[in-house]
């Protein structure tokens, strides 16, 4: 299939059966589709349609962005996962309104410079924001490129990932790419998903390799598995007698970088350092059933004790810690297993379970 065939093939399509209703589709704007396309790394577009409203009417602009606190900007961010997404996100929005006035640069090689926008992302910016011709090779379109090539190997080898940046490059119109560029999102989004493509209603069966042998299932070959490492924390969820738990902001840098959480301790012996350096003193404590959090690279399972704070100072000393209100929470960046469990702490507390 020649490349005029694809991208018109692809066209077709989706000006008839396309995604034309999306939140990001209304008011395009760079801003507009940065974000969305941010925090559709990774996650589904049902989970992110209801975070990206609620971002945009919160923060509307760039401008909003970079002046917004970073703990506004994560709390907006909570439960949405890889958080180095929103703090890169802040971070850009700085840049762009300190070395841009406040415009995105409209160049592919430009975008890329800024923290957090890879070629596909900027590539996305770019034409869809911008109507600029500039492939992507996000998730959906590399499953639909290496089906249509029967593309051996997984797409992650650098090998691979050339021959696909090719053929985005190759098939990518001039014209409306824009368009092009969101259908073929969407033709990886609502046809050729990862389980059970609908090869029947795909426009481009007739030409896609896999599909003719049969073997579309098998592309685009997966990544070689690794069994999960698996680490253990203990984090004690510290309350007082007003039913505030005691939180800790994270270094920026790292896990759950700038996000606030419990403290992580190796056993409950380390209570007692704790207690004293933050002048508590502590009394009843239960264990709550425990969470295994799966990261990327690992899995922590998180070993939570509800521990009654008798006596504590009106304030706590530094300023990386902070008594969180269960009643009229502020708003802070929690990950997500830290949500869950100052729920469940907020139950147990209000059930009487603790004297």
């Amino acid at each position: 299939m020649t490349p005029e065939r694809f991208n018109s093939t692809v066209l077709d399509w989706f000006d008839r059966h396309g995604r034309h209703d999306l939140p990001w589709q209304r008011d395009i704007t760079p801003y507009r589709v940065w974000v969305s396309e941010i925090m559709l790394q990774q996650t589904q577009v049902a989970t992110v349609m209801g975070y990206y409203d609620r971002f945009m009417a919160v923060l509307p602009t760039v401008a909003d962005l970079a002046a917004a606190p970073e703990d506004e900007v994560l709390h907006l961010w909570t439960g949405l996962g890889y958080y180095s997404r929103a703090r890169n996100l802040h971070k850009t929005a700085k840049l762009v309104m300190e070395q841009h006035g406040g415009e995105f640069p409209r160049d592919v090689e430009q975008l890329t410079e800024l923290p957090g926008i890879g070629r596909s992302t900027a590539g996305a910016i770019a034409s869809i924001s911008m109507g600029l011709r500039a492939p992507i090779l996000d998730g959906n379109v590399k499953r639909v490129l290496a089906r249509f090539l029967a593309c051996d190997g997984y797409p992650g080898e650098p090998k691979v990932a050339k021959q696909l940046w090719e053929a985005a490059e190759r098939f990518t119109p001039a014209q409306r790419a824009n368009h092009y560029t969101q259908a073929m999102m969407d033709l990886g989004a609502t046809l050729c998903t990862r389980s059970k493509p609908s090869c029947l209603l795909c426009p481009l069966r007739e030409g896609c390799r896999a599909h003719l042998l049969g073997r579309e299932s098998e592309f685009p070959v997966p990544k070689p598995r690794k069994e999960l490492p698996r680490k253990r924390t203990l984090m004690p969820i510290l309350a007082n007698r007003d039913g505030a738990i005691l939180l800790y902001r994270r270094p920026s840098t790292g896990l759950w970088g700038g996000l606030w959480s419990f403290p992580e301790l190796d056993d409950l012996d380390a209570l007692d350092p704790l207690a004293e350096r933050h002048a508590l003193r502590l009394g009843e404590r239960r264990e709550l059933p425990g969470l295994t959090h799966t990261f990327s690279h690992f899995q922590l399972a998180i070993e939570p004790w509800l521990v009654r704070v008798e006596d504590a100072a009106p304030a706590v000393a530094e300023g990386d810690w902070l008594w969180y209100n269960l009643a009229t929470p502020p708003r802070l960046g929690l990950a997500a297993p830290v949500k869950k469990l100052l729920k469940r702490a907020a139950d147990a507390l209000n059930a009487g379970e603790m004297s």
